[in-house]
């Protein structure tokens, strides 16, 4: 099996589309949640378990498997498959991120989304590990001090020694606090790291690439970089960078790329992932997208519910016989009471961490089911707003 993308059916009212994409590792049905094995393995379960539930691809980070030269390691066997002895389509971010969470999301004390720090917090904020230039960027490791120099033709080198299905090129991720003048000097610099990944890239290789769109809150250069990378040769195309001050601003800066972006290609939102969230990007034209989020949830004993989601550590749940969700059909749910997980989290026995997260990933997992089954019947709008309309009450 090669590689291809074909879209099924687009929604008559929205951008939402249904779609289907083939690796030499299996098919995935989009729009899909790409769970984020960030070193190699869920934090909480097997890789396989989130199969049965209904994974069909999992993302894995460039950056640990570098700084550490682990990469050198799993080349040895064949690749990230053989080297996890799981046999899925993968996917490994370039670095990129990483540019941004230990410099820039440091020193300015924010993520992807979020509310500006007060002034004062500014002058008192933090120094981050990294020094970009446009030949790349160097890393100090925060525990270490080890420094290390990563450059677009050594991430796309490392990913191509990991051996996931789907590659990304290497990026700078900026922050909400640039200004225009540096992110218009930032996408040209990833506009540049894009040829240069795609001139080292083996195309001979069982991989393909990913460009990705960057600009920051400034709806020209989200312009530009959405058709500078469109006029690559990349397989698909992420959308990364910061994503605004709010949920808002994300949903502006989706509707100002996506249109721009070539029809016929996958489009990867990049660290979103938000049960609100997941509607909204679909609604706009996404069809991948990946998230920490329901795994870290379930480490601090939050899960997700039809009517929202819940904090099991909570004293009240110790007299509750319920499962964490009646409507959830996952392991968890059909063996376990509310009372007896928040026993165990109370406890800080580490067994509530596998049954938190197994539930929180079947449970967006199935939610994607029934998105996708909604975009095919044609009532997807439908499904969001009396889905919302109880998850948010």
């Amino acid at each position: 099996m090669d590689f291809s993308f074909r879209i099924l059916k687009n929604s008559k009212d929205c951008q939402a589309r249904l779609g289907i994409l083939k690796t030499p590792h299996g098919t995935i049905h989009t729009p899909t949640f790409v769970p984020v094995a960030t070193k190699g393995a869920l934090r909480g379960i097997d890789l396989k378990d989130a199969k049965k539930f209904g994974a069909e691809i999992f993302m894995v980070n460039t950056y640990h498997f570098f700084y550490q030269e682990r990469y050198k390691i799993v080349k040895k066997f064949g690749g990230l498959h053989s080297f996890l002895n799981f046999h899925s389509p993968l996917m490994t971010d370039s670095g990129g991120f990483q540019v941004f969470s230990l410099g820039f999301g440091i020193e300015h004390q924010i993520g992807k989304i979020g509310f500006f720090p007060k002034e004062k917090e500014l002058k008192e904020r933090k120094k981050g590990f990294v020094k970009i230039s446009d030949d790349g960027v160097e890393f100090k490791e925060p525990n270490s001090g080890k420094k290390i120099f990563l450059t677009p033709e050594i991430s796309i080198k490392v990913q191509e020694n990991l051996g996931a299905d789907f590659i990304f090129a290497f990026d700078e991720c900026t922050s909400p606090f640039h200004d225009y003048q540096y992110t218009k000097k930032s996408i040209e610099r990833t506009h540049l790291w894009a040829e240069k990944c795609l001139k080292v890239f083996n195309k001979k290789r069982k991989q393909r690439m990913f460009g990705i769109v960057q600009g920051g809150n400034f709806k020209d250069l989200r312009e530009e970089s959405a058709l500078f990378i469109s006029s690559l040769p990349f397989f698909g195309i992420g959308i990364g960078g910061p994503m605004g001050k709010n949920k808002k601003e994300m949903h502006q800066i989706l509707e100002w790329t996506i249109p721009l972006l070539d029809k016929t290609r996958p489009r990867h939102l990049l660290g979103i992932g938000e049960i609100e969230d997941i509607f909204e990007i679909i609604e706009r034209g996404v069809d991948l997208f990946d998230c920490v989020l329901p795994t870290r949830l379930a480490r601090h004993g939050t899960v997700f519910t039809q009517n929202g989601k819940i904090h099991l550590r909570s004293f009240k749940y110790l007299k509750e016989k319920i499962p964490i969700d009646p409507e959830c059909q996952c392991f968890t749910c059909k063996s376990y009471s509310r009372a007896y997980l928040c026993h165990l989290l109370r406890e800080k026995e580490v067994f509530a961490i596998p049954l938190l997260t197994s539930h929180n990933l079947f449970w967006v997992l199935n939610l994607l089911k029934r998105i996708r089954k909604s975009i095919k019947e044609g009532n997807f709008l439908k499904f969001k707003r009396e889905f919302l309309k109880k998850f948010s009450r």
